[in-house]
């Protein structure tokens, strides 16, 4: 059946905290299998990024195609991107589906600050893959890079995406909102406490979770507002692995 799988589009985390490896524990806690396609490998571990290694896109490409050929799903989930040409590709691949579902998260820092997409690439990002993207989940910082001197609600009205789920997690020290608009009227507000300590991976721990239950069939509202209770509990069970960053309990 459709629903029981998500392709997925993301980086290798060596450390296991983020990217595909959160994307497949995440989605498979719903019931769903992932179909992983790896875009970037990195250098990392809980600390920080030292370097990043884009994976052809013409590789990309057919991996998709071939995927596509076989299995059927009806949602992508789209995480760290590398470049402008990546960009390009898969907004191809995406000309090519119907009646799909795409989540976004659109990482252009790691958690630990390092720069990981370029204005090229950013701007390739809001022309080419933000037009098909159903759900879309920015941070503050995310937020604005994408649109710039914008307000909040300024820049929700100026991009395309139907559902778009801002968190506040990168700029409270206190408690964390998470704002959901749809066709950029604000629809709900969902207030969490902000837990001690740094995580790493809750960002894509949240954009998967959403994916895997819309590939469930539930509506884009009620998979957010279920997303992101289950990315909150991830985090009071966090776990600690390494010297800084958490990892988010997943199982």
């Amino acid at each position: 059946m459709p629903g029981d799988s998500v392709l997925v589009l993301s980086g290798l985390d060596p450390s296991g905290g983020a990217g595909i490896s959160a994307d497949i524990e995440t989605i498979n806690q719903f019931g769903v299998t992932a179909l992983p396609i790896i875009t970037t490998l990195t250098v990392q571990n809980t600390e920080s990024v030292l370097s990043t290694l884009e994976v052809d896109s013409d590789f990309i490409y057919e991996q998709f195609k071939h995927l596509k050929s076989d299995i059927d799903f009806s949602v992508i989930k789209i995480g760290l991107l590398s470049s402008e040409n990546q960009i390009n590709t898969i907004h191809s691949l995406l000309c090519m589906c119907k009646n799909i579902k795409v989540v976004l998260d659109p990482i252009i820092k790691s958690s630990s600050g390092t720069g990981l997409l370029n204005d090229r690439a950013v701007a390739a990002m809001k022309l080419k893959l933000l037009p098909y993207v159903d759900v879309l989940t920015p941070n503050i910082s995310e937020l604005q890079t994408l649109c710039p001197n914008m307000s909040e609600l300024e820049a929700v009205k100026s991009l395309p995406s139907k559902w778009i789920l801002i968190t506040t997690s990168d700029s409270s020290d206190n408690d964390i909102e998470h704002r959901l608009y749809c066709n950029a009227k604000l629809v709900e507000s969902f207030s969490y406490n902000k837990l001690p300590g740094l995580y790493h991976g809750s960002g894509c721990t949240l954009s998967s979770a959403i994916s895997a239950l819309l590939s469930l069939g539930v509506k884009g509202d009620i998979a957010c507002d279920r997303a992101l209770e289950y990315t909150y509990q991830t985090l009071l069970n966090a776990k600690s692995i390494g010297k800084m960053q958490y990892h988010p309990n997943r199982q």
